[in-house]
C-alpha cells in the first residue's frame, strides 16, 4: 500500500473490519453517526444492514459472530448505544467478538460547555464509554486524529484475540477526516502456551486419566468459542473413552460418533448419560462452565476430586492449578499421549435405552411439543443450523438428534429472552447459502424483538420459525409462576403479511394439529423467503426436563440469606 495514501478515519474503520472477515455489519442510524455510516457505506466489500432497534441489531451481531467469527454493530450516541447494551453484555458473556462502534458528540462540545440531546442533560460525555467497559475486553474514545489509527487496531487486536466484544467510540466530527491508510496486517489469535507449564499439566492429567478404571470427556462450549473443537475431537478418537457435551456445546461432536453418549445436563442429561458421566472414576471438562443452568440449580454430581477442569488459559486438576495454558495446545498434547481406555463406554452400552420410534402423524391430532420436535428433527440436514430461544426449546432441541454438520446455537449463559430472533438473522446472513436457519421461539420471547422478522424479509434469508404459542412465558412459569407469566396474544402468523407490506416474500400457517404441522413443514421447505409457523400448544405442554431443571433452579434461588454470626 501506498506510505503516503490517505484515508478517513471511518474508512479505516470499514477496511479494517474487512480485514477481519467481515462481509456485513448491522447498524441504526442517529445524527452522531450519520457522516461515519457515510465513510462505512463507500467500502464495497461491506453491507450495512438496517435493523429495526440497536437491541436487535446487537442481538444480530451476536448470532453473525457465530457463524462467521466476528461481527460488528453501529449506533448513535446514547439513546443507540445505551439501548445496545444488553446484546453486547450478552455477547461478552458468551465469548463472541463483536466491535460496537458509536458516533459521538463533537470533540468541541465538552471544551465549549454545551448541554447536548441525547445525553443525560449534563456536561459530561464519557459515560458511554465507561458503561461499556464493563462488558468488552476494551473500549475507547477517538479523540484525537494522530491517535486514531493506533486505538482502532489495538482495539480490534483485543476483540479478536480475547474472543471479547469492544467498544469505539467515533466523534461525529472526526469520521470524515483524512488518517493514514492503514497498513496489511492480520489479527489472528497468537496466543501460546508457557512451555513447561503446558509439558506437566499434560503429564499429570495423563497419570490421572491413566489411574481411573472409566474415564470419561466432556465437551462445553467455550471449545468453540476459543477454536479448540478439533483438537477435543483428535482427544476423543484418541482415548476410546465414552464422551458427553454440555448443553451448551450440542453439535461440537458429531452424534453419529460411535463414543457419543449424549447431553450431560445433570439430572436433565440425555437417558443414561449423568449415570456414565457421574459415575466416573475421573472426568475431564473441556471448556465447559459450571453455572446454576448448567448444573440444574448446582445440583449436578459432580465431585471436585474427580474433576479436571480444562479452559481457556487453564488447567485445574483436583490437588493442581496450571495458568497460562492455550486449550488447543493442551488438548492437542494430551490426544498424543492419552491410552485408550474403552470402560465407559461398554458401562453405557450396557445401561443405554433405546428410544422408541415416533409414530405416523394422526391428522386431526393437537399438536404437542414432543411431536413437533420430533417431527422437526426429521427434516434437518448438514446445510441447517438450528437456533433455540431461552425456554422449553433448550430443552426440546437438546433430545433431537442433529445429523453430522448441522449447527447448533443456544444463548445460554446470558439467556435474555427474546435473543434468538435478531441470531438468526446474524446467522443467516454470517453462513449465507452454506446454512438454512430453523428456529425455535416462544411467544413471549417473540412479543420482545418481533420487529426483525421484518429485516429478514427486507434482505431476503430464509430461515424456518417455528413459534410456540402456549400463552405465556413457560420457562419462568416453571421457576416461579405469578400472573407477570401470562401475556396478549397476538396473531403471529398474520405478521407476516403486515411485514411483507405487498412487497417481502415471507410466508406463515398457524398449526393445530398433526396434519396442519405437515402441511406447513413442506410447504416451509420448498417456500424461497423467510417461513414461520405458528405451533399453537397447550399452556401446560412443556417438557419434562423444564419441570425438573425448573424446581431445582427455583431452589437454588430460594436459598435463604446467610445470617452473619
Amino acid at each position: 500500500m501506498d506510505e503516503n495514501k490517505k484515508v478517513t478515519v471511518g474508512a479505516y474503520i470499514a477496511a479494517r473490519l474487512s480485514e477481519i472477515g467481515l462481509a456485513h455489519y448491522f447498524a441504526v442510524p442517529g445524527d452522531y453517526n450519520l457522516t461515519l455510516l457515510d465513510e462505512l457505506l463507500k467500502n464495497s466489500s461491506l453491507e450495512m444492514i438496517s435493523c429495526c432497534n440497536e437491541l436487535n441489531a446487537g442481538y444480530a451481531a451476536d448470532g453473525y459472530a457465530r457463524a462467521r467469527g466476528a461481527a460488528a454493530q453501529v449506533v448513535t450516541f446514547s439513546v443507540g448505544g445505551l439501548s445496545a447494551l444488553n446484546a453486547i453484555a450478552g455477547a461478552y458473556a458468551e465469548d463472541l467478538p463483536v466491535v460496537i462502534i458509536s458516533g459521538g458528540p463533537n470533540t468541541n462540545s465538552g471544551v465549549e460547555n454545551q448541554v447536548l440531546h441525547h445525553t443525560c442533560g449534563e456536561v459530561r460525555y464519557g459515560y458511554q464509554r465507561d458503561i461499556f467497559s464493563h462488558v468488552t475486553a476494551a473500549s475507547v474514545v477517538l479523540k484525537h486524529l494522530e491517535d486514531a489509527p493506533f486505538l482502532i487496531d489495538r482495539t480490534i487486536e483485543k476483540c479478536v484475540s480475547a474472543r471479547k466484544p469492544v467498544y469505539i467510540e467515533v466523534p461525529c466530527n472526526l469520521a470524515g477526516h483524512i488518517i493514514p491508510a492503514p497498513r496489511k496486517r492480520t489479527f489472528a489469535r497468537k496466543t501460546r502456551s508457557h512451555e513447561e507449564t503446558l509439558n506437566e499439566a499434560v503429564e499429570k492429567t495423563v497419570e490421572l486419566l491413566s489411574g481411573a478404571a472409566k474415564p470419561v470427556l466432556v465437551a462445553g462450549g467455550k471449545l468453540k468459542s476459543f477454536g479448540a473443537s478439533e483438537a477435543f475431537m483428535k482427544l476423543v478418537d484418541a482415548s476410546n473413552y465414552a464422551v458427553a457435551s454440555m448443553p451448551v456445546a450440542k453439535g461440537i461432536i458429531p452424534e453419529s460418533h460411535p463414543y457419543y453418549i449424549g447431553t450431560y445436563w445433570g439430572p436433565v442429561s440425555s437417558p443414561c448419560t449423568a449415570e456414565i458421566v457421574e459415575s466416573a472414576n475421573m472426568y475431564l471438562f473441556a471448556g465447559a462452565v459450571f453455572t446454576d443452568y448448567t448444573t440444574c440449580g448446582y445440583s449436578a454430581l459432580i465431585n471436585p476430586s474427580r474433576l479436571i477442569h480444562a479452559g481457556p488459559g487453564f488447567v485445574k486438576l483436583p490437588d493442581a492449578i496450571y495458568d497460562g495454558i492455550e486449550l488447543s495446545e493442551f488438548l492437542e498434547e494430551l490426544s498424543k499421549k492419552i491410552k485408550p481406555n474403552d470402560a465407559s463406554l461398554v458401562a453405557y452400552e450396557h445401561i443405554k435405552i433405546e428410544l422408541a420410534a415416533s409414530h405416523p402423524p394422526v391428522e386431526s391430532a393437537p399438536i404437542t411439543t414432543r411431536r413437533l420436535f420430533e417431527r422437526v428433527e426429521k427434516i434437518l440436514t448438514p446445510g441447517m443450523a438450528v437456533v433455540a430461544e431461552t425456554g422449553d426449546s433448550w430443552f426440546n432441541t437438546m433430545k433431537m438428534k442433529l445429523p453430522d454438520g448441522c449447527g447448533y446455537e443456544i444463548q445460554m449463559q446470558y439467556g435474555s429472552i427474546g435473543w434468538s430472533v435478531g441470531a438468526a438473522l446474524g446467522y443467516s446472513l454470517g453462513s449465507g447459502a452454506a446454512k438454512r436457519v430453523v428456529a425455535f421461539i416462544g411467544d413471549g420471547s417473540f412479543q420482545l424483538t418481533a420487529q426483525e422478522v421484518s429485516t429478514m424479509i427486507r434482505y431476503g434469508l430464509r430461515p424456518i420459525i417455528f413459534l410456540i404459542n402456549n400463552g405465556g412465558y413457560t420457562i419462568e412459569v416453571e421457576i416461579h409462576d405469578g400472573p407477570y407469566n401470562n401475556i396478549k396474544n397476538w396473531d403471529y402468523a398474520g405478521l407476516v403479511d403486515v411485514f411483507n407490506a405487498g412487497e417481502g416474500n415471507g410466508w406463515s400457517a398457524k398449526v393445530r394439529t398433526e396434519g396442519d404441522l405437515e402441511t406447513a413443514i413442506e410447504k416451509a421447505l420448498a417456500h424461497g423467503g423467510l417461513s414461520l409457523i405458528e405451533v399453537i400448544i397447550d399452556r401446560d405442554d412443556c417438557s419434562k426436563e423444564l419441570l425438573e431443571w425448573g424446581s431445582r433452579v427455583s431452589a437454588n434461588n430460594s436459598r435463604p440469606p446467610i445470617c452473619a454470626g
